[in-house]
């Protein structure tokens, strides 16, 4: 029973590496993951440690820089069209991008 364990765990390795290889998956600094824990708004923080300005994401996107300021201070919800095209510049999916209610 422990020899599989061993080798489905080793298997789950080798899959994570192959992903993280070919960029299917990615290590975030822990920095990163305490803000979104501690509920900084989602897309103002994956804006930041992609390294883009407002500007930038909102050319990246097709949307207004305007846009991209109302959503990141909460003024705005964000249509799911927007909110798509706004994750895939960011390189995240929809649901990164979403706050939780605490």
């Amino acid at each position: 029973m422990e020899a599989a364990e061993d080798a489905e765990d080793a298997r789950a390795i080798d899959e994570f590496e192959r992903k993280l290889a070919v960029g299917e998956e990615e290590l975030l600094p822990a920095d990163l993951v305490h803000r979104l824990v501690e509920g900084e708004n989602p897309m103002l923080v994956w804006r930041e440690y992609r390294g883009l300005t407002q500007g930038q994401l909102a050319g990246a996107a097709g949307v207004r820089q305007s846009y991209i300021a109302m959503l990141e201070r909460g003024e705005r919800q964000g249509s799911v069209t927007k909110l798509r095209a706004i994750a895939r510049a960011l390189k995240v999916g929809v649901d990164d991008l979403l706050t939780v209610d605490r």
